[in-house]
């Protein structure tokens, strides 16, 4: 079960990249414009590819660690579902940024995760005809139920909100799918590097549209240089993490590791707890009052029965 080890690493640095994410897009002198940031996530996931750098040292690629050796010219299937990766993710972006505005990471998160738990499970098993063993599909539900359980539903524009959450969500779980279906296709080596590459000339196609590119360049020149530093920061913590979860995706079952989005939650809150007297307010995550706590802690336990179930399947 190393792939379930691996996506909980992953699930922990997405915690903290949920946070510094909230306080972006939450923060006017950082790029507060959802499309601009995401532009941003996509553009920056090329420099993931150095990654593959350390399959030049000598043993790390017997140990799983991505190599250019393994890289070959794309299929028309490859260069499709690349790019189809790339509009999901692009799209799950925006609509979360959105909602991260207007609630904390610990409201939003669990919804959206839950529905792309719930979108991925019914996908895999359309899409790619994935059976799972009972104990994981237990497992899974109460993961479910956990990350449903644990958003505090404290929105602002409720069904604007609301809306946000089950366009990114659903579209999370498409661009997990693509991936996977990427994976399938060809090696994992080969499906990230070329993945990669579609995120980034995607994003670089955005330019072409004038709207799109007027609002890049406003936002970009608004941007501080603290702003562009914390930006920059986070996106190579999701780098990690999502290479964490991909490669835990291309080992495992799609539908578990996205079900153990509820994990992220979990670190969300204890981080809230632990340190949420020294978080900007703009981050949010500030409410750690007793009764909020015991809540918080009553649902993870949930949670936490979910991921063992999981781990001893």
């Amino acid at each position: 079960m190393t792939w379930i080890l691996l996506a909980t690493a992953g699930q922990f640095l997405n915690a903290i990249v949920a946070i510094l994410d909230k306080y972006i897009v939450s923060d006017e002198k950082m790029l507060p414009r959802p499309f601009v940031y995401a532009f941003y996530s996509c553009l920056i996931t090329g420099s993931w590819l150095v990654i593959y750098m350390l399959g030049w040292i000598p043993g790390l690629a017997n140990l799983g660690a991505p190599t250019f050796a393994n890289v070959e010219s794309p299929s028309i299937q490859v260069v499709g579902m690349s790019f189809l990766a790339a509009y999901t993710f692009f799209m799950a972006l925006v609509s979360m940024y959105d909602a991260l505005k207007q609630a904390d990471a610990s409201d939003v998160m669990p919804v959206i995760g839950a529905i792309a738990a719930l979108s991925s499970f019914g996908m895999s098993h359309l899409f790619l005809v994935s059976p799972m063993p009972q104990n994981f599909i237990w497992g899974v539900a109460l993961l479910i139920i956990g990350t449903l359980l644990v958003s505090q539903m404290r929105f602002q524009n409720a069904k604007t909100t609301v809306v946000l959450m089950v366009h990114s969500g659903i579209f999370f779980a498409l661009h997990y799918i693509s991936m996977k279906g990427l994976f399938d296709e060809t090696s994992f080596d080969d499906g990230f590097f070329w993945s990669r590459v579609g995120f980034v000339l995607f994003a670089l196609s955005l330019l072409l549209v004038p709207t799109y590119f007027a609002k890049v360049t406003e936002q970009t020149k608004q941007t501080s240089r603290t702003g562009g530093m914390l930006v920059l920061l986070t996106k190579v913590l999701a780098g990690v993490a999502a290479f964490m979860l991909l490669k835990a995706t291309d080992m495992g079952e799609v539908t578990v590791v996205q079900a153990m989005d509820g994990l992220k939650f979990a670190f969300i809150i204890i981080i809230s707890i632990l340190f949420g007297r020294f978080i900007p307010e703009s981050a949010g995550e500030n409410d750690y009052t007793k009764q909020t706590i015991v809540r918080k802690v009553l649902l993870i336990s949930i949670i936490t029965i979910g991921f063992v179930m999981l781990f001893g399947a």
